[in-house]
């Protein structure tokens, strides 16, 4: 279910304010994968005045300026209040805020449960049980002026249907027409397998503004394209000084959406509940989880001197994420498998090795040592050729590409639910 207020909206310049003058502002927030809240209906404590809106001047008194009874878009103050006035609401209804995931609220009742995300005035909410989720909704329109917008279908650029399905083919449309790259030429791949970027000294400069806000759009759309996540992160580390041959590489990553626009991440319902992870060296780390997806493709913050300590790290950073990954939800993994493709790196965590090869490594990483000696995960060798999380670490051609997509739970909806798309 999806709810959401009708509304007309001022945004008061906050930056106006005088540093101190309130109290400390706080703004809870998370990736889009999570979802996040920002603002809202909340009282304010201090007092905070603004000049008149443009065109709503009173004309008998056009130098007054209003008191502030609530702390509007745009206050520093606004994301606090917001959260102060959610809480009392929270408790209420006995939700209880989430751990791991912020500003996400969840129940239980027996074996029934019912979660609850906010972002800015739009709540989305969903359980297993029909009598929580219309509780809930009477008593958000009894605090708040809200209106039912229904069943889920489209929510922060993310389009969801029934098994779930969950895409983003509108904003790929979207993206292709504001781009120009509409009738572009498709490609079979986000990258080329055998040409590497480089700084490139000697190329062609390139606006860099423009590149920067192809990189931008492309960054969002990975919310639900983990197939191309890999190639924009390494197209985004040239964004300072930007050549020609960084822009066709982009272009190319455009011209794969133009063939692929319609790719998604794909929850069967006969699909088992189970938690899985994938690791890999190349300086990323990614999570796979069979029923859930998230993924982490990053730089790692050391210098490793081996590629059995970074696989190392890798799987240690994999496994303080997932350790409590669902307890909010109240749900206990034990023995969630790590699948590595490095022996070395496996023997690390299976061993109390204190060799001087592996003492400079930082303190905080033995912590998967611990999770595995206490059963709380378990590291499996897995062969090359089956490590999924290759695809956020390397360039591929067409073949591995395919399979490495299928595994990660992809699924194109022209084929699953026809050519119709849904409506923002």
């Amino acid at each position: 279910m999806a709810q959401q207020r009708a509304q007309s909206r001022n945004s008061y310049r906050g930056q106006n304010l005088t540093f101190r003058i309130f109290e400390g502002s706080f703004l809870p927030q998370e990736t889009v994968k999570l979802l996040r809240v920002y603002k809202l209906y909340g009282k304010i404590d201090e007092e905070v005045y603004v000049c008149q809106s443009p065109g709503f001047k009173d004309p008998k008194f056009p130098d007054r300026v209003y008191k502030l009874k609530k702390a509007l878009y745009g206050l520093h103050q606004a994301p606090r209040a917001w959260y102060d006035t959610l809480l009392p609401i929270s408790w209420k209804m006995d939700l209880r805020e989430d751990i791991q995931i912020e500003e996400s609220f969840s129940l239980e009742e027996k074996k029934e449960v019912l979660v609850v995300h906010i972002y800015v005035d739009d709540i989305i909410f969903g359980s297993t049980k029909d009598d929580m989720c219309k509780e809930f909704e009477e008593l958000m329109h009894k605090k708040f002026k809200m209106s039912s917008m229904g069943e889920l279908t489209f929510f922060l650029g993310l389009q969801e249907e029934d098994r779930i399905f969950i895409n983003q083919s509108k904003y790929v449309k979207d993206m292709l027409n504001k781009f120009g790259y509409a009738d572009a030429k498709p490609a079979r791949t986000p990258m080329e397998t055998h040409k590497q970027l480089t700084t490139d000294v000697e190329g062609e400069d390139v606006d860099v503004h423009h590149y920067g806000s192809m990189i931008g759009s492309l960054m969002y759309l990975t919310a639900s394209r983990l197939d191309i996540m890999f190639a924009i992160c390494v197209c985004a580390r040239f964004q300072v000084r930007v050549k020609d041959s960084h822009f066709q590489a982009v272009k190319r990553i455009f011209r794969y959406l133009k063939g692929q626009p319609r790719l998604g991440l794909l929850y069967p319902h006969e699909s088992h509940f189970d938690l899985l992870a994938y690791t890999d060296s190349a300086m990323e780390v990614q999570i796979w989880i069979e029923s859930q997806h998230q993924e982490d493709c990053k730089k790692q913050t050391i210098v490793s001197t081996s590629t059995a300590e970074a696989e190392y790290v890798a799987a240690a950073s994999c496994c303080s994420q997932i350790k409590n990954q669902m307890l909010d939800y109240g749900i206990t993994f034990l023995n969630t498998p790590i699948y590595i493709d490095n022996n070395s790196a496996i023997s690390i965590v299976n061993n109390p090795v204190k060799h001087s090869k592996t003492r400079h490594i930082e303190i905080r990483y033995p912590f998967i040592r611990d999770c595995n000696e206490k059963k709380l995960i378990q590291v499996l060798k897995v062969h090359t050729d089956n490590q999924y999380a290759n695809i956020f670490t390397k360039v591929f051609d067409v073949g591995y590409l395919t399979k490495g997509t299928q595994s990660e739970g992809f699924d194109d909806i022209a084929e699953s639910e026809g050519s119709n798309d849904i409506a923002d």
